[in-house]
């Protein structure tokens, strides 16, 4: 595994007993931490604003530092084996427990349940950022009231009578928007975009980065939508009214709408949903090059990037303006090999969020919205 640079802020390793402010939490991750599935604690050690991440429970990596198991630095946020050995490090009751595991089911499995309620037990609340919603099931009812804590269920949407439908007051948000778009699920969209948002913060602009997915909600995105839990009458417009209130509220140099999924994936509809509800001044595309498969379909095979950028400029009035690669099982010269080839093959900028100089997602930016340089200049 390639030892990577930090490239997210994560106060979870940052701030200490001398900020309390910040609620602390505890990651539930078993055997999943650091592969496909656990893509929601994987996310969470890397960056959250809302929680102060204590430790990772995954008794498969036991006693290991959670940013190096991700081949990053180290980030001082313990592995440990289970949820006794998780109290026992930390100073005081974890005010949550964290459901870290992403699985394709969106179920939990009998003994999952079992591990939740013995953290409600304990006096932990409860974020659960799966289909099944907690908050609904009379013994999770029965336990929140008697252990007086509550069960946050990310994914749960609002009421029909409270959904919006597209109205095209996306047409209104001048800045640009740009979408991070994906060739599978679980590829690093939300990372990238992650990363761009803290590098674009940091030469000065004001950056709103828009989440569609548990994970960046559950990380304290101030403007999101769970775009797989909203009927898909509603997609489009609970997306747009997410944007339109982000630029009227925050004024920003420039928009990031976080994608899910593949637009060429037949298994997901979000993909669809996001350009037409964002309607993108651009598309930032994420490729793992050494997947053969999309991920949880063994027989499908992963689409070319060329065919990825075509579909994508078919479906929306949008241009792919930079490829960004997930460099999963790839050596350091396999991901220099392959920037050069895609680039030259595809006449576009191409990085990697993780292994290259941040600067480089900026460039791929500036590339196409050059102004925003002197919005730079101006507040730098």
């Amino acid at each position: 595994m390639l030892n990577l640079a930090k490239k997210l802020t994560n106060p979870s390793s940052l701030i200490k007993t001398s900020n309390n402010t910040i609620p602390t939490a505890i990651i539930y991750c078993e055997g999943q931490f650091g592969k496909i599935d656990g893509k929601t604690a994987n996310g969470l050690v890397r960056h959250s604003q809302k929680y102060r991440i204590l430790s990772v429970i995954d008794s498969e990596n036991a006693g290991l530092d959670s940013g190096e198991v991700l081949g990053e630095e180290k980030n001082s946020i313990p592995i440990v084996s289970d949820i006794i050995e998780a109290m026992d490090l930390a100073a005081e009751t974890p005010d949550y427990f964290i459901f870290g595991i992403a699985p394709s089911s969106g179920i939990l499995s009998d003994a999952e349940k079992a591990i939740i309620l013995d953290a409600m037990s304990l006096k932990m609340n409860i974020v659960n950022g799966l289909h099944e919603f907690l908050s609904e099931d009379p013994t999770f009812i029965e336990a929140s009231k008697k252990n007086n804590v509550e069960i946050l269920d990310i994914r749960k949407p609002k009421n029909k009578e409270n959904l919006t439908t597209f109205s095209g007051k996306i047409h209104s948000v001048k800045c640009p928007r740009i979408a991070l778009m994906g060739t599978d699920c679980a590829i690093g969209k939300r990372t990238t975009a992650t990363i761009l948002a803290t590098a674009l913060r940091e030469k000065g602009l004001n950056v709103v980065m828009i989440a569609t997915g548990q994970t960046g909600i559950i990380q304290g995105a101030a403007y999101c939508v769970a775009l797989d839990a909203v009927p898909s009458q509603f997609c489009a417009g609970e997306l747009e009214a997410v944007i339109v209130d982000a630029y009227e509220k925050e004024q920003p140099d420039i928009i990031l709408i976080e994608g899910q999924g593949a637009l060429s994936h037949p298994a997901f509809s979000t993909s669809s949903f996001i350009l037409r509800g964002s309607c993108p001044s651009g598309v930032i595309l994420q490729h793992a090059p050494k997947r053969l498969y999309r991920i949880d379909f063994p027989d499908m095979l992963m689409p070319s990037v060329a065919s990825e950028i075509n579909l994508i400029e078919t479906f929306s009035d949008t241009s792919v303006v930079g490829l960004t690669l997930n460099h999963e099982g790839m050596s350091v010269d396999e991901i220099r090999s392959s920037i050069n080839e895609y680039s030259a093959q595809l006449n576009l900028p191409v990085t990697d969020a993780l292994s290259q100089p941040t600067e480089q997602l900026v460039e791929m930016v500036l590339s196409s919205f050059p102004y925003l340089e002197s919005k730079m200049t101006a507040t730098s």
